[in-house]
């Protein structure tokens, strides 16, 4: 019984020593994705988005700031016109275009075009190393995704519509509040209609193609990137334990 227990722990001890030699010698490499993008890389994006954000911001702010312009000349106007007339009629006519037009440029100051400062806003970030080139990146990326988003904003149904009841309003302040005939009412919605639309239909959208093109260019590719790395394992074996160690 002795022998045998004696030889138990012989074989125990033998088995101890092997895995130990087996284990503590192996070493494995594996490819794990890499989270960051070759500097070469992310120079050639910031170069792509600064390009778009640059061509588009000159028709953005010609936009922007011609209708702003319009619709504040046109309530100004309206309002002097207002303040100088003595005929009742030509009073309600030019108080309601004035209140329409003054939302018009409202409107333009609450939802200001994003591709008209967008390229400002990217040139006052540094790009003098590779993290501040990886930063800047992320934050061109998210300027043109705003500059699309905002223009696929400004054609939405939900423009259209608010457009529409404004529109709407205006016809039926003129037929039923001002006792005029329906074809007034008519009148005043076509006409604004035609300027609500048309102002809506004019403005730029080319950044949702820029942001489409970058997109596929460099969100939807196959190429990736990989980093090795050497992973070590240890074991060391004692009596009563074993300890595994990893290393990479």
């Amino acid at each position: 019984m002795i022998n045998v227990v004696k030889t138990l722990k012989s074989y125990n001890s033998i088995f101890k020593v092997s895995l130990f030699f087996s284990i503590s010698i192996l070493q494995f490499n594996f490819l794990l994705a890499q989270s960051d993008i070759p500097d070469s890389l992310v120079k050639e994006r910031l170069q792509f988005i600064k390009q778009k954000l640059d061509q588009n911001k000159t028709n953005a702010n010609l936009w922007w700031y011609g209708w702003l312009a319009g619709y504040s000349a046109a309530t100004l106007g309206q309002g002097l016109v207002y303040f100088i007339s003595n005929n009742k009629s030509t009073r309600q006519d030019m108080a309601l275009g004035a209140a329409t037009t003054l939302l018009g440029a409202v409107g333009q100051i609450i939802t200001p075009m994003v591709p008209g400062y967008a390229p400002n806003h990217l040139a006052l970030l540094n790009e003098n190393n590779s993290d501040q080139r990886l930063i800047k990146l992320s934050v061109a990326e998210e300027l043109l995704k705003s500059c699309s988003d905002r223009e696929i904003e400004g054609r939405s149904w939900q423009v259209h519509t608010l457009c529409g009841l404004v529109n709407l309003g205006g016809g039926l302040i003129t037929w039923l509040g001002f006792k005029r005939t329906i074809w007034s009412g008519v009148g005043y919605f076509a006409l604004n209609t035609l300027v609500t639309e048309a102002q809506i239909w004019s403005q730029p959208i080319r950044s949702i193609k820029d942001y489409q093109n970058y997109c596929k260019k460099y969100k939807n590719g196959t190429t990736s990137f990989y980093l090795k790395y050497n992973l070590k394992c240890y074991v060391n074996v004692y009596p009563k334990s074993i300890i595994l160690k990893l290393s990479f």
